[in-house]
């Protein structure tokens, strides 16, 4: 479900600027959604996202079980449901990736949303409702926040694509296999995905 955000208006009695503002609006649907659905704030769009399928959370495992068993550097450590600020994905910035790789102690504080500067890389899984804003939206706005690598598990489009080289609102590399075809990651990770799992 999509919502947009409601612009304000001017009361007729005394000029002053009523109506909720994105962020209320946000904020308020956020308190109210559901247990496992999420509410994220893209590009101006509040958007409610379902429970995800079984399917898309094995493949969310199946990443973080890799990274976890495979990865050279030890120190870091793979987070999921993990609220970032970015910059550029939307009015505020505030996204839920279904991945998240960052050293250990990046996010021990007890904010919701945090600053995705310590992110080594961040990770989607589409499925029909998030699939455009995963391809769009979040590219630009990883990009735009500098994070090193975005790793893209398309299901519609069944192929895995690790986006690298940020500059800008865009990563200036791309490399993309069919789901079922290793995937290289890049040091500090330094293994290859091994996509036939999904």
């Amino acid at each position: 479900m999509v919502l947009t955000a409601p612009e304000r208006e001017a009361r007729a009695d005394s000029g002053e600027s009523t109506a909720s503002s994105v962020e209320e609006a946000f904020v308020a649907l956020s308190a109210a959604a559901p247990e496992g659905w999420r509410v994220e704030l893209i590009e101006g769009e509040i958007h409610v996202v379902p429970p995800a399928n079984g399917e898309h959370e094995e493949i969310v495992s199946e990443v973080a079980d890799q990274v976890t068993s495979r990865r050279t550097n030890k120190e870091l450590r793979t987070r999921t449901g993990l609220g970032l600020l970015v910059p550029g994905a939307s009015a505020t910035g505030k996204v839920v990736p279904d991945i998240v790789i960052a050293p250990k102690g990046s996010f021990d504080d007890s904010l919701e949303y945090h600053d995705p500067g310590a992110v080594m890389l961040v990770g989607e899984v589409t499925s029909h409702a998030t699939a455009d804003n995963d391809r769009g939206p979040k590219l630009r706005g990883y990009a735009a926040a500098g994070i090193p690598f975005y790793l893209l598990i398309d299901r519609e489009r069944k192929q895995a694509v690790l986006h690298s080289l940020p500059a800008g609102k865009r990563y200036t590399r791309k490399v993309e296999v069919d789901i079922s075809q290793p995937l290289s990651l890049p040091e500090p990770l330094g293994f290859d995905l091994d996509t036939s799992e999904f």
